[in-house]
């Protein structure tokens, strides 16, 4: 086990390497930078001082000087400094994410405990209109767009209350907070919960089929019994495999959600640093991006291991 993990820390930081690497190159190879944008704003360019704002940004350097520099001062605890807000990077980004966490943990909630039961319901009730009503209803949330979701959603809230859910950036209770990432969560939530809840009646249907479940009937279990404690219970692993997935996803797919609802999280900082080639936000964003789906791939390894005693990490 000691070597497994060992060896999956190693592969963990050579894939973070690499990740470094490329964000940082493919953020260069974009034409233009933050000194292009600026001068361009400003209606015209003096050489001289384009030159300086370059070298006091460091971004006249070779690219591989500049890497070196990132790289060392990111391990070391130095994010850097915004281009934009010329405030330290960590400053700018630390507000953010617990805007974010919040709400993909939520959304993660909706989904987990909607999608997984309704995908036990269905595939238990196999062949009946309810069945059929609910992979309806699935196919619908994989089906609609998250932004159009959210439009359809204000609109409603306009139409019915006459006003659109304003967020309230310092909730002072757990209610507020609820109120305020609710509705969010609620249409981001509802595409996860339609994949949950598809991935879980597919497992489901494939272990109702085997021939210990037929003997834990004729054992006179309950239904109750087969159905959570022998079905759920081995057909779990898919279903853990897409929530590891789709928490990962949120952390930085939330970019239409907060747009539309006016959300200043991270994803939606991100896409704002990228149009102003803030390149210090913008890697190390990315960096804990992959930091977050990294250590999600990794502890949903680890619940293999829990959920199925079957599974050992051996060296």
């Amino acid at each position: 086990m000691f070597a497994y993990l060992v060896r999956r820390l190693f592969l963990m930081l050579v894939t973070l390497f690499g990740i470094s690497v490329v964000i940082f190159f493919l953020l260069r190879i974009v034409p233009g930078n933050i000194v292009d944008i600026l001068f361009a704003a400003a209606g015209y360019v003096d050489p001289a001082d384009k030159a300086n704002l370059e070298k006091e940004l460091g971004i006249d350097q070779p690219l591989i000087v500049q890497y070196w520099h990132w790289i060392i001062g990111f391990l070391r605890g130095d994010f850097g400094y915004s281009y934009v807000s010329e405030k330290p990077a960590l400053q700018e980004i630390l507000p953010r994410i617990p805007i974010t966490a919040r709400l993909a943990g939520l959304a993660l909630l909706f989904s987990a405990s909607i999608g997984i039961p309704l995908g036990v319901i269905s595939a238990v009730k196999q062949g009946t209109k309810l069945d059929y009503t609910l992979r309806v209803i699935s196919l619908s949330g994989l089906s609609l767009p998250s932004f159009w979701l959210g439009l359809l959603i204000l609109t409603a809230s306009v139409a019915m209350f006459g006003q659109m859910p304003i967020f309230n950036p310092n909730p002072k209770t757990w209610l507020e907070a609820f109120a305020t990432y609710a509705v969010p969560a609620a249409a981001v939530g509802f595409r996860s919960a339609a994949l949950t809840m598809r991935i879980t009646r597919s497992s489901m249907l494939e272990v109702l089929r085997q021939d210990y479940i037929r003997t834990a009937r004729a054992k006179g279990a309950s239904d109750a019994a087969v159905n959570y404690h022998h079905a759920l219970k081995n057909a779990i692993l898919p279903v853990i495999t897409v929530i590891g997935i789709e928490a990962a996803f949120l952390i930085g797919g939330l970019i239409v959600t907060e747009t539309v609802f006016n959300i200043p999280g991270v994803a939606r900082f991100l896409v704002e640093a990228i149009r102003w080639r803030d390149y210090p936000i913008v890697q190390n964003l990315v960096m804990f991006i992959a930091v977050v789906v990294v250590f999600a791939n990794f502890t949903v390894d680890m619940l293999y291991a829990v959920f199925d005693p079957r599974i050992r990490y051996t060296d």
